[in-house]
């Protein structure tokens, strides 16, 4: 096809910052955060709370750490953390709770619309906890919106659900939030009725909000001078880190509900790719801004195709098990939607 845009949707972290952000950034008030005196991320850390009702927020370079050091805060070594066999926690952050921590992942089989059922869950606790032989869950992990399983979202009643169950074992729930933004706009409801089913929750500023860099972790206050400590050992102690926290707070206050615009867009795809033959996707899987197909065409391996597809400027990539994950954000338009639906089925053609 001629004057093909570049269409980049391996993912939303691919987002760059808008002037508005850019601006913030050059104008931004500063100080030494490791000090407490970056009065622009303490605007920001203030703005993440209330959003999501929580006592207090914590900025981080990275929603790996801010997971990590979240982990850690709430379990003791030697105890287990209970996440999905196909969480981002599991699978893409380095056994961190594991080298850093001494806590032991206990993989729950994670469901086609990423829940953790209650029975896989009830099964991992030992019946004496008094048994001096086995590591003792600590902590509940859920993810939400879930990535691997293609941004599906976690119903409120199932959050509830959730909430009983852990607080009967006495255990403390953390949602990876990465996405929640994108959760609270497919839902319709303030993001604070989501988070307000789990202890503490990390959401990248860096994704669909298309901050530059950073995460929040929020929490209640204690839990949050206990992260502050771990992200000072950890290394995430950034000095005039208000230069991120400017961008961020752009992304709270300005890029939440385009995230709708997002959702339309993947939606549009997956219909579009559903239409061509040798590829599969289930256009009504799609909840948020993630799109995962397969290519059935005899031809062409999911590596054949990636490949072709990006030498014609459609940028989209593998994650697990052969599926094929494309995701929509501020940098891609209705048109490029339309763009790399053709391109994809002329190539199959």
């Amino acid at each position: 096809m001629d004057n093909l845009d570049k269409i980049e949707m391996r993912s939303d972290t691919f987002t760059l910052p808008t002037p508005e952000m850019m601006e913030a950034m050059v104008h931004a008030e500063l100080g030494d955060d490791v000090y407490g005196e970056d009065v622009t991320v303490k605007r920001l850390e203030a703005r993440a709370a209330e959003m999501l009702g929580k006592e207090a927020a914590i900025l981080m370079p990275s929603g790996t750490m801010a997971n990590l050091a979240s982990i850690m805060a709430h379990c003791p070594r030697g105890s287990k953390v209970l996440v999905g066999d196909e969480s981002d926690i599991y699978i893409y952050e380095a056994g961190g709770a594991a080298v850093c921590g001494g806590v032991m992942y206990e993989p729950v089989k994670t469901q086609a619309d990423g829940r953790l059922d209650l029975e896989d869950l009830q099964r991992v606790f030992p019946r004496d906890p008094a048994d001096p032989q086995f590591a003792l869950p600590a902590l509940l992990c859920l993810e939400n919106p879930h990535n691997r399983m293609g941004g599906r979202v976690l119903p409120l009643s199932y959050l509830e659900e959730i909430r009983a169950f852990a607080s009967e074992r006495q255990i403390a729930v953390h949602m990876d939030g990465a996405r929640i933004w994108n959760a609270a706009v497919a839902m319709g409801v303030p993001a604070a009725a989501i988070a307000q089913y789990a202890d503490s929750v990390q959401f990248c500023l860096s994704k669909g909000l298309s901050a530059p860099i950073g995460s929040m972790v929020v929490g209640s206050e204690a839990f949050i001078g206990d992260v502050y400590r771990i992200r000072k050992m950890l290394g995430g102690g950034m000095r005039q880190a208000g230069v991120i926290a400017a961008a961020g707070l752009v992304s709270l206050n300005k890029m939440i509900e385009r995230l709708a615009e997002d959702h339309e867009n993947a939606k549009k795809l997956a219909l579009g790719l559903s239409d061509i033959p040798g590829i599969s996707c289930d256009h009504h899987a799609v909840e948020t801004n993630i799109v995962f197909f397969r290519v059935t065409d005899p031809r062409f391996t999911w590596e054949r195709l990636v490949e072709e597809l990006r030498h014609k400027g459609v940028f989209v990539d593998e994650l697990g098990h052969g599926r094929i994950r494309a995701v929509t954000h501020a940098g891609t338009s209705s048109r490029h939607i339309e763009q790399a639906v053709a391109v994809i089925k002329e190539t199959l053609a």
